[in-house]
């Protein structure tokens, strides 16, 4: 719910109720991201949806669009700790990517980090790292922070 939600609103609903906002909107049809599963056991999580459902997107000066054109992001991951380091990132923004272009996208972008220094803890990484989104096919399109490109994948037609 961070990405979706003003910061002031996110603080509100802590918890508890920020978990029953997300539970809406899977109630209500709309799928605000995709699962990975090993032997049925949901292993790993992607946010992906149209720009315009992650409202901080919208808010922030450094994330802000390129430009007009319609786009599709991915605001995070989590991967439980066993599957850590084993590539389920790249197949998870690999879904992504097929997942916006069976839903009439013609642009994914991603938001991760590039650290300036070794290693960053877990929690750190939720929105991915550069090397991560390379592997996918993803570019670099724009830097408006030393850390934090902006990296889209162009789904051919």
């Amino acid at each position: 719910m961070w990405w979706r939600l003003k910061y002031a609103d996110f603080m509100r609903q802590r918890g508890e109720e920020n978990r029953k906002a997300l539970k809406q909107i899977v109630d209500s049809g709309n799928v605000p991201g995709i699962l990975a599963y090993t032997n049925e056991q949901p292993i790993a999580w992607c946010s992906v949806g149209p720009r315009e459902d992650y409202m901080r997107l919208e808010r922030s000066r450094n994330l802000k669009r390129v430009e007009e054109k319609p786009v599709w992001s991915v605001v995070c991951f989590f991967v439980a700790k066993p599957f850590r380091g084993k590539g389920v990132t790249v197949e998870l923004l690999e879904a992504a990517v097929n997942y916006a272009r069976d839903h009439g996208g013609k642009i994914v972008e991603g938001y991760p980090l590039e650290p300036k220094k070794g290693r960053l803890p877990d929690p750190f990484v939720y929105t991915g790292l550069v090397s991560t989104f390379r592997k996918a096919g993803f570019s670099e399109v724009l830097r408006r922070s030393e850390t934090r490109p902006i990296m889209r994948y162009v789904i051919k037609e």
